[in-house]
C-alpha cells in the first residue's frame, strides 16, 4: 500500500502539472514556451532519480517527500510530451468546423480537442506511472516504505528470497497497471 501511495501520489502531481503545461503551451499565448517547457521535462527526466533524492533529501528529510518529488520530476516528460502531441492530432478543419457552429474556446477544448487526444494523453500517463512503479522502489533507500524495502534488505543481507519478494511484486503491479492503462486506452480509440 505504501508502494502505491507513492506511485499514486507522484503520478497526480506530474499529470496535473504535464496536463496542464501541455495544454498551456499548445494555447494562442502559450506557444512560445514550448520549446522551454519540453527542455525542462527533458532536464527533470535526465536526472537519475537517486541525485534528485541526494539533492531533496536535505531539504525535506529522509522518507516520503524526497520520494515524491523524485518520482514526480521523472514522470514529467512522457505526460508533457504526449499531451502537446496529443493535441496537436487534432486536425485544423476540426477546430475550424467546431468554431463555425460556434463553440468557445472552451466548448472546443472540452468537446472536440481532449476526446481527440486523450488516448495519446493516455498512453503518456501510462508511460509515466509504469517508470513511477519501477522508480518507487529506490525510495526505500532514504526511508520511505516502498517495495524495494524488500530488495534494499535482501541486497544487504545477501538475501536473495527478499530481493526476489520485491521485484516481483513490482513486477506484477506494472504489468497489472499496464493492461488496465490498455484497455482505458482503447475506450478512446475512434472508428475502430
Amino acid at each position: 500500500m505504501d508502494h502505491l501511495l507513492l506511485v499514486l501520489v507522484s503520478s497526480l502531481i506530474s499529470v496535473s502539472v504535464g496536463v496542464g503545461a501541455g495544454l498551456f503551451v499548445t494555447r494562442r499565448g502559450g506557444r512560445e514556451f514550448e520549446p522551454m517547457v519540453s527542455s525542462m521535462a527533458a532536464i527533470g527526466q535526465t536526472f537519475p532519480p537517486a541525485a534528485v533524492l541526494a539533492i531533496v533529501v536535505p531539504l525535506a528529510g529522509f522518507g516520503f517527500v524526497p520520494t515524491v518529488v523524485a518520482l514526480t520530476l521523472y514522470g514529467l516528460l512522457p505526460v508533457i510530451q504526449n499531451t502537446i502531441a496529443g493535441l496537436n492530432t487534432v486536425p485544423p478543419a476540426t477546430l475550424e468546423a467546431a468554431r463555425g457552429i460556434g463553440m468557445t474556446q472552451g466548448q472546443i477544448l472540452r468537446r472536440v480537442e481532449l476526446p481527440i487526444a486523450m488516448r495519446v494523453i493516455i498512453a503518456g500517463v501510462r508511460v509515466s506511472v509504469i517508470i513511477n512503479i519501477g522508480t518507487a522502489t529506490i525510495g526505500a533507500t532514504v526511508g520511505a516504505q516502498s517495495l524495494g524495502t524488500p530488495i534494499i534488505a535482501g541486497l544487504v543481507g545477501n538475501n536473495i528470497a527478499y530481493v526476489i519478494q520485491g521485484a516481483l511484486l513490482v513486477g506484477l503491479l506494472a504489468i497489472v497497471s499496464d493492461l488496465l492503462f490498455e484497455r482505458l486506452e482503447r475506450r478512446f480509440t475512434f472508428g475502430a
